[in-house]
């Protein structure tokens, strides 16, 4: 009998004689011997022969085929089947089974899940055991199918796989519910082809909580800005115990609605999380930033009044962001966000992050530039306000200069002659067309307002009428002479019956705030006059021209 089982199989691979048809092998290895459903096991040894049919080679596990991925003569490797169960793998080659060794199976097992509660795009850690080394082929239309990782009823993307680790990003749409790990498996048709429909073996369950994603803007700026949680669940109204924390210090919270909440970076906050508390509860949405403004330039350094006064620098938030109000708009007819020239309250032109331009007021005094960033501290209730206060940012020091006329020629002129004007102080000539102010309660406004003769801010009057600007330094200005009537024009109220000779003025205009902060005083000027200017009747047409303008039309030939 053992020489008829040498002859069939062509080699000595059996050692011991034939038992009611089954012979016991010498040397075939399991490897692994334990493992989860739709692992692949490999079983090494001599004289397995090549691979003939389905019904020829087969490995049965407790009796139920496997589906085989590769047959050699010295290796076989298989797909552990679904229905597999702890007992005896068998090789069964025609007639004949050489028992390959004893199989454990193993169920996927979850022990913990870090963080067990997260928000959308949150990294969840699974930790357990028995998950297998991959989660299979990136395909999922694989005939041999893929390891999944289910959240409720949304599957979830897999980030890294490993035995006793899985890592998976939840998705926006993810809800609370149980995680479980999913092994598929491949298993042979009943003729031993591939392949059937895959199945799983699923492991136990562990609840997530998925909070809903908060969204925090800004992430960064000076204390007092305007930070607004994007989410929902917060509530229709909020508790007293209710609040937002900036690294560990309450915030004035200026909105609370179910899906957004508005509060004030409070005075003594610093960077760290910025933490929700609700219901009892406490829960981290983000990480906020403090900045501390700087400034880093001022230009220019002299200059008179109405000049636009430029501070660049960095963190100085926006200027709408006063007070404890929900929206910005509020803010922008009266902010507490201020900058001060020699301690006097400067008019906001433009308030950016890194530059603050601002027109010098007409009572400016030479001093130090102060940029003043208001912010407060809340009450323990979160309503405003237990303190308020202003961060104070040096820019430099600002010299006020007061225009001075040194001399003008000539003193007398046509029409269209140009005048030149000497002296100091002048400053930079402001174009007419310039806005005089932005920051205004029109700001809004669907039509932009009027601006009137309030832009003007450098003029030169000859009598009390402007001259055109042909060019306008610090020390030197050049103006054409004006055209107009000589006799009989006048403002309402007045009448100047010869207009053809009176003083000649430079003028700088500028504002005030009112007592309130908000703007502005009716426009101021500081007038210089250079002396009288007597407008000579020269350029204009023979006085025959009016007696008779055309000659060749004319009856009186």
């Amino acid at each position: 009998m053992q020489y008829i089982a040498r002859i069939v199989l062509g080699v000595a691979l059996f050692a011991g004689p034939v038992v009611s048809g089954e012979v016991r092998a010498e040397g075939p290895v399991l490897h692994p011997n334990a493992a989860v459903p739709g692992s692949t096991l490999s079983i090494t040894g001599k004289g397995f022969g090549p691979y003939k049919s389905t019904k020829f080679n087969q490995v049965t596990f407790q009796g139920v085929p496997a589906l085989i991925q590769r047959w050699e003569a010295d290796l076989i490797e298989v797909r552990v089947p679904s229905q597999a169960a702890n007992g005896p793998v068998d090789v069964i080659i025609g007639k004949k089974h050489v028992k390959a060794g004893s199989f454990t199976r193993l169920q996927p097992a979850i022990h913990s899940l870090s963080p067990a509660e997260a928000e959308p795009g949150t990294i969840l850690e699974i930790t357990g055991e028995h998950f297998g080394n991959t989660a299979g082929p990136r395909d999922p239309n694989t005939i041999f199918g893929v390891n999944s990782v289910a959240v409720g009823d949304v599957t979830v993307r897999v980030r890294k796989w490993r035995d006793d680790k899985i890592e998976v990003e939840l998705p926006g749409n993810v809800q609370s519910g149980d995680v479980v790990v999913r092994m598929a498996s491949s298993d042979p048709l009943p003729d031993g082809s591939c392949c059937a429909p895959v199945k799983q073996v699923v492991s136990n369950s562990m609840a997530v909580k998925v909070l809903a994603s908060v969204r925090v803007d800004p992430t960064s700026g000076p204390v007092g800005t305007k930070v607004v949680l994007f989410g929902k669940g917060f509530g229709a109204t909020r508790n007293p115990e209710d609040g937002v924390l900036f690294g560990g210090h309450l915030a004035t919270v200026s909105q609370w609605t179910d899906t957004t909440v508005v509060v004030h970076v409070p005075l003594d906050a610093q960077t760290g999380p910025v933490v929700m508390k609700r219901n009892g509860q406490e829960r981290a949405i983000g990480t906020y930033t403090v900045q501390t403004p700087q400034a880093t330039g001022l230009t220019p350094t002299e200059a008179p009044i109405g000049t636009l006064l430029k501070i660049t620098g960095e963190n100085f938030g926006f200027y709408s962001e006063a007070g404890s109000t929900p929206f910005n708009y509020i803010d922008f007819s009266l902010s507490e966000n201020t900058v001060e020239i020699g301690g006097v309250q400067a008019i906001v032109y433009r308030w950016g992050h890194d530059r603050i331009d601002v027109w010098v007021p007409f009572s400016a005094k030479s001093g130090p530039v102060v940029v003043k960033r208001a912010a407060n501290a809340p009450k323990p209730d979160g309503t405003c306000c237990a303190d308020k206060k202003v961060l104070e940012t040096q820019v430099g020091n600002f010299t006020l200069v007061t225009p001075k006329i040194d001399s003008y020629s000539p003193n007398t002129g046509g029409l269209d002659e140009v005048v030149t004007i000497k002296g100091s102080g002048f400053g930079k000539f402001l174009k007419t067309a310039e806005p005089s102010k932005v920051i205004t309660d029109s700001v809004y406004a669907r039509v932009a307002p009027e601006l009137g003769e309030n832009v003007s801010r450098t003029e030169v009057l000859f009598n009390g009428v402007g001259a055109i600007v042909q060019s306008w330094t610090d020390t030197e200005i050049k103006v054409k002479i004006p055209h107009r009537h000589s006799y009989g024009v006048g403002k309402l109220g007045e009448f100047n019956p010869d207009l053809t000779s009176g003083p000649l003025v430079v003028r700088r205009g500028s504002w005030d705030l009112l007592p309130d902060g908000s703007c502005c005083t009716p426009k101021k000027w500081v007038t210089l006059e250079a002396g009288t200017f007597t407008i000579q009747p020269t350029g204009l047409p023979d006085a025959s021209y009016w007696r008779n303008p055309n000659p060749d039309n004319s009856h009186f030939h």
